[in-house]
């Protein structure tokens, strides 16, 4: 018997990503591409949107750049306009970009917590809200919001990232209850410890082999293994699935084994 996966195409799609000029934001990029969508690349960066664009195309498809910073509040609705204007239609939002910063509270000002807000959860909301209009009038979208292990977890010297997560599947929730009306779905993506370019420098420390310990499946991911669950939430597939958090961390949220560490401080 033969399995019809055609639920799972994007094909005739354009689906903007917020930071997917690299990393993680990249991979999901470069899937969704290969579904068959047209992909918005979005960062800050020119140069970095470009090249991810040149390789998308390389690989047989389909991208285009947009330069502009998510944390530009007012600039977001005319950003959005030109994409739909440049594109035709817009489909699918993946809000990714992020930051973190590491201190512990004594040394995480104000202006550190506010910036991590602005860009991990503030711009969740008015990217989402920007998106939505487009969507609405088309009478259906999909909008998938990268949160984290620490959007329903903790560890020290992360506070405001933490705080920003827990934000974000707060804000999915809230965003499912408001759009589900317009057939517009709202989802997140919980990753749990991924290997990128950016983290390579954990690799032998006393932090990889907790991370390796607090995982049942005793291993970090790779990108690429996030990038299926993406193409199930923004296809047809997922078409009654909203206000979810699907975790893919190798079972860590599920896993009540505490370890001590220097990197992610003491458990009781």
């Amino acid at each position: 018997m033969s399995v019809d996966t055609s639920q799972f195409s994007l094909e005739g799609r354009v689906a903007l990503i917020s930071g997917a000029g690299r990393g993680i934001g990249l991979a999901f990029a470069q899937a969704m591409a290969r579904a068959g969508a047209l992909v918005v690349i979005n960062d800050l960066l020119r140069e970095t949107a470009e090249e991810a664009c040149h390789a998308i195309e390389a690989a047989g498809g389909r991208a285009m750049p947009a330069i502009f910073d998510v944390t530009d509040f007012g600039e977001l609705d005319a950003q959005v306009d030109n994409i739909v204007t440049a594109a035709g239609r817009l489909d699918i939002l993946m809000n990714n970009a992020g930051i973190l910063i590491r201190a512990p509270i004594e040394d995480h000002g104000m202006a550190d917590f506010a910036r991590v807000i602005d860009i991990n959860l503030n711009a969740v909301y008015a990217m989402a809200r920007a998106c939505a209009r487009p969507m609405k009038a088309q009478g259906k979208g999909r909008i998938i919001n990268t949160g984290s292990v620490m959007s329903i977890s903790s560890r020290p010297g992360v506070i405001s990232y933490v705080a920003a997560k827990h934000g974000v599947l707060g804000l999915t929730r809230g965003l499912a209850a408001e759009l589900g009306p317009h057939n517009v779905t709202v989802n997140s993506i919980g990753p749990g410890y991924i290997l990128t370019e950016m983290n390579r420098h954990v690799l032998g420390t006393d932090f990889e082999q907790v991370v390796i310990e607090r995982t049942p499946m005793a291993r970090w991911a790779a990108p690429e293994e996030l990038t299926g669950t993406a193409i199930f939430l923004a296809s047809d597939a997922a078409s009654f699935v909203t206000g979810q958090l699907l975790m893919v961390d190798g079972g860590m949220t599920s896993n009540s084994l505490l370890v001590e560490s220097q990197n992610l401080g003491a458990s009781s």
